[in-house]
């Protein structure tokens, strides 16, 4: 183990607040009255913050907010992330997201907003306090990065994480992961659609993403997880490439399944339990989240693992 192995670190450049309806029916040119409301505080780097302190692991998140909508961020923040969460206040507003579930026809639409540009100063000041808290820690780098950000910004955390001993997760996609792989991050989580556009062909078979992600995977990196949706997930890592099927949930949202599923793997690997072992606890996470409404995450009550029933497959791959 290494020197702050337990300790998780996060940083949420663009978070949000996440406002989410469910309606009967989306009507053209009509107003349609929401059969419920939910404000959840959101972005990837928050949600993964929220699910690690969920599951009992230490967690510092370093954030940039703006605004009053930024203020409206921290109330909801203040019963989850308490004092472990610093941030750095900008000009302009958080982002404000909307995801509206409709009932008949089932279906879910999502509206993201881009946030306020973040200043090379504040910019520069958030991730050396982020990359301080890190230490040898486990390093989160995930979601979109605010306007005016340079493409490279993950890719050179990483480079720095790695240089101090730590371990970088990163999950985000187009040109900001593919800079972002180049300095070899510990673990990359991708879902199936931005494996498909990263290495430019469709996949129809499980066995083809397993072979998209030990490209990847052979890039140096230690872990490899691809979201696959209703097909569970995969994880990929030096020695073989293993597949775990979705539980059947009620499903209700989407919504933060994936940032769930990093939380589930990263809890996993502090236990250091095996791959596979790793994979399955955060599909169970992943699961549970996408059984709440809105953009509400799992609680650890909910997570059973053992009466849950899960096809593990080794493909040998």
């Amino acid at each position: 183990m290494k020197e702050n192995d337990d300790q998780v670190s996060v940083l949420a450049l663009n978070p949000s607040v996440d406002i989410s309806y469910e309606i009967t029916q989306l009507l053209e040119y009509q107003k349609v009255r929401a059969r419920q409301t939910w404000y959840h505080p959101g972005g990837n780097g928050i949600n993964i913050a929220r699910a690690l302190t969920e599951l009992g692991v230490p967690t510092n998140c370093t954030s940039i907010i703006a605004g009053e909508s930024g203020d409206l961020l921290l109330n909801l923040l203040s019963d989850s992330l308490g004092d472990r969460h610093k941030w750095f206040r900008v000009d302009g507003e958080t982002r404000l997201n909307t995801t509206i579930v409709q009932q008949s026809p089932p279906g879910q639409y999502e509206v993201t907003s881009v946030g306020p540009e973040v200043p090379a100063e504040a910019l520069a000041n958030a991730c050396d306090l982020f990359l301080n808290v890190t230490g040898k820690g486990i390093a989160v780098l995930s979601g979109l990065l605010p306007p005016g950000t340079p493409d490279s910004t993950y890719r050179d955390l990483i480079e720095r994480i790695n240089q101090q001993g730590g371990r970088a997760v990163v999950d985000t996609h187009a040109q900001v992961l593919q800079q972002a792989l180049e300095a070899k991050p510990w673990l990359v989580r991708l879902n199936y659609h931005t494996l498909e556009m990263s290495i430019k062909r469709r996949m129809e078979t499980t066995q083809q993403v397993a072979e998209a992600a030990r490209l990847i995977q052979q890039q140096g990196i230690e872990y490899v997880s691809i979201t696959m949706g209703d097909k569970g997930a995969m994880l990929v890592d030096a020695n073989n490439s293993y597949h775990c099927n979705a539980p059947k949930v009620h499903k209700q949202s989407t919504v933060g399944c994936g940032d769930s599923l990093v939380s589930g793997l990263i809890a996993a690997a502090i236990k250091q339990e095996t791959p596979q072992q790793m994979l399955r606890f955060g599909v169970i996470c992943g699961s549970a989240t996408a059984s709440h409404p809105g953009t509400e995450l799992f609680s650890r009550d909910e997570l059973q693992t053992g009466s849950i029933d899960l096809e593990m497959t080794t493909l040998d791959i």
